[in-house]
């Protein structure tokens, strides 16, 4: 938060200095009769300031696509994991292979029922959902009498449970992350300074340019609740679902 304040400070300093210098300017250089009117000077600044806030949108879509992006590729990465694991117990001794199912299971199940609203509300996924991952790597060794095959198999249990941590915390590390409050700080001074050049050039004289404006401000809202809703991975509205998980394992949805 005060790295957003001294940037917002800097910021208006900045402009302050700016004003200050055209001020000073036009103080000993009058501006002469003959001069054009500073109609199309404004038209120019708010161009840019139009162009730059597009910008500044642009680059808060693709930061919270990219990382709603990697929330929907580490939940499915995970997911894929646990189901192979399934799969290649079929290998394993028949105890074994229902040890492992079972575990595989609980874990869906955990993942869907408790982890997913802890998701939604950025509590992080608590420990409870470690326990049946050391359970799985004991469950997933070569029994002392494995065949060759077993072993082989073993180790790529073992593999597909290491592919299923890493995607787990990279889901984990996903749903603590969110907007930037020094981009949110520019898209909220952006829209006011929008909103301010519909007064500065009376648009509205007319039906067209009034649909204009209502066009323009509704977009803008409709952009600022779509990062808003974006930058929550695993939100309500538009954040990822616990899908790839309730496919391989039905009982995990809990209906």
């Amino acid at each position: 938060m005060e790295q957003v304040v001294e940037m917002l400070a800097v910021g208006m300093i900045c402009a302050l200095l700016t004003a200050a210098a055209v001020i000073a300017w036009r103080r000993f250089h009058p501006v002469e009769e003959e001069e054009e009117s500073g109609e199309e000077v404004a038209e120019y600044m708010s161009m840019m300031i139009a162009l730059l806030y597009a910008l500044l949108l642009g680059l808060a879509l693709v930061s919270v696509w990219d990382l709603r992006a990697s929330s929907e590729s580490h939940t499915a990465a995970e997911a894929g994991a646990l189901h192979q694991m399934t799969v290649l117990a079929e290998g394993m001794p028949p105890a074994q292979r229902e040890r492992i199912d079972a575990l595989a299971e609980s874990y869906a199940a955990h993942v869907v029922q408790e982890e997913w609203p802890r998701l939604a509300d950025r509590n992080g996924l608590g420990e409870r959902g470690w326990f049946p991952l050391r359970q799985l790597r004991a469950a997933a060794a070569a029994p002392p009498d494995a065949t060759p095959a077993q072993e082989v198999t073993a180790l790529e249990l073992l593999a597909q449970l290491g592919a299923l941590d890493d995607a787990r915390r990279g889901r984990e590390a996903d749903a603590q992350e969110t907007l930037s409050p020094a981009l949110w700080s520019g898209i909220v001074i952006g829209a006011i300074l929008s909103i301010c050049i519909l007064f500065f050039f009376k648009i509205g004289r007319s039906p067209s340019q009034l649909v204009m404006a209502m066009g323009m401000v509704g977009l803008t809202v409709f952009l600022g609740l779509l990062i808003h809703h974006l930058a929550s991975p695993f939100g309500e509205v538009m954040g990822v679902s616990p899908d790839p998980f309730t496919r391989y394992f039905p009982k995990s949805a809990g209906v």
